[in-house]
């Protein structure tokens, strides 16, 4: 068992310089990668990669990084991945990210120097309590971190040089996945399963340290458009119906005591517009529908076509189009049929000296949509809060357990073969 140890820094080292490229995806663009800004990212980590050794690493033309760690084991095991994402959220700028460290964190609240009004406070981030001591980066108060993913990126990155160094460490073949576009739903869209070649996989991309996470939402997207009636103005009365204000009626007729995120938590499921536009002829609004039980996830999007039917009878000439597209599943369906995937990872967390937190996670990962595709694919953490907005922080520490975790993963797996 390798004893992983964080020196000269390089584990934040690598962090702070990937944080500070820009990779936001764009969920309005259809190409892979949705903004050719996060190729910028994947070819430093490929130039990386190749440069401690990692002979296989390559870009494909959808954006993947793919990398072979060869097995120092002569033992038949299986062939475990490790993946995390490239891209930030479009929900807040990743543009120009100045990360800072705030280094030996003593309690007191972050106040972040380029806008005083962005404030990390004790009594709102509950995982910092658990930090005194510790190096805490935060952004500079205009942006988002990045640690959303690209703490994963860091720690995998660390894990492969440590191990691309210290080949007595005994292990199977490990696979290296890089994903764009995680954040808007298409991170495995393109993937090479059989180029990939593993048999396991983990992403690492979870939030409080110990926490591995088997349980995800499942996801659907709505696109509804709503076809009004145009007319002058001037000469509208009795004829227009309006396209935006029938949507207007609609999102106000939502429930705001519940099926909503503010509402919500828990195993509760929410439905949660994300964008509209339009004008009077025609109006569009992209939803996203989440529960953990598929049948309430049909029963939310019922209860949404039911509220547009309902409001569409006080515009009569007035139609409307309501087309769902499935996102992604909850994984503890497929990962319930290979218990040692978890059970390998919650040993490895207790082998970090870390109390393991087996939970379910009110969101989703690569893993969820990798599991189905047939790659069972639980969530580690990678030590990452507040993620999509300007408070975003992580901890060096966490992350360092982060990488010992990930270490210990790959010498489980090799030990129990």
């Amino acid at each position: 068992m390798g004893n992983y140890q964080n020196k000269d820094q390089n584990l934040q080292n690598r962090f702070l310089k990937y944080v500070q490229v820009d990779t936001q995806s764009d969920s309005s663009s259809e190409t892979s990668p949705s903004t050719l800004k996060q190729n910028n990212l994947a070819r430093t980590l490929v130039d990386e990669l190749l440069g401690i050794g990692v002979v296989d690493t390559h870009l494909d033309n959808y954006g993947y990084v793919y990398a072979t760690i060869p097995a120092t084991s002569k033992k038949k095991v299986p062939v475990i991945c490790f993946c995390s994402h490239m891209d930030t959220s479009p929900d807040c700028s990743g543009k120009n990210v100045k990360p800072i460290i705030h280094k030996n964190y003593n309690g007191d609240d972050l106040v972040l120097p380029d806008d005083n009004s962005i404030v990390l406070k004790l009594s709102e981030h509950k995982d910092l309590k658990n930090q005194i001591g510790n190096d805490i980066i935060t952004a500079s108060g205009t942006t988002l971190l990045g640690a959303d993913n690209k703490a994963g990126l860091a720690e995998i990155m660390e894990v492969a040089a440590f191990l691309m160094q210290n080949p007595d460490i005994k292990h199977g073949v490990i696979k290296i996945l890089f994903t764009p576009d995680e954040e808007i739903g298409r991170g495995v869209d393109n993937v090479d399963l059989k180029k990939l070649g593993a048999d396991f996989a983990y992403t690492v991309d979870g939030e409080t340290l110990g926490s591995i996470e088997d349980e995800t939402f499942s996801a659907d997207g709505i696109k509804l458009t709503i076809n009004g009636v145009s007319s002058h103005p001037g000469f509208a009365k009795g004829k227009m119906e309006s396209a935006i204000k029938a949507l207007a009626d609609i999102l106000s007729a939502l429930p705001k005591d519940k099926l909503t995120p503010e509402a919500t938590s828990g195993k509760e499921g929410f439905i949660h517009p994300v964008s509209f536009q339009g004008q009077a002829e025609q109006a569009e609004a992209q939803f996203i529908i989440r529960d953990f039980d598929d049948e309430l996830l049909k029963a939310h999007e019922i209860t949404l076509e039911n509220i547009v039917k309902e409001v569409l009878k006080t515009y009569p000439n007035s139609t409307y189009e309501f087309k769902v597209t499935e996102q992604y599943r909850n994984m503890k369906k497929v990962l319930d049929k290979y218990p040692q995937v978890i059970e390998y990872g919650i040993e490895a967390i207790e082998r970090a000296g870390i109390t393991p937190k087996r939970q379910s996670i009110r969101g989703g990962t690569d893993g969820s949509r990798l599991s189905f595709m047939g790659l069972p694919c639980p969530n580690i953490f990678a030590g990452e809060h507040a993620f999509h907005s300007k408070q975003e922080w992580v901890s060096v520490q966490d992350m360092e357990k982060a990488v010992q975790t990930i270490i210990n993963i790959a010498c489980i797996w090799e030990e129990k073969a």
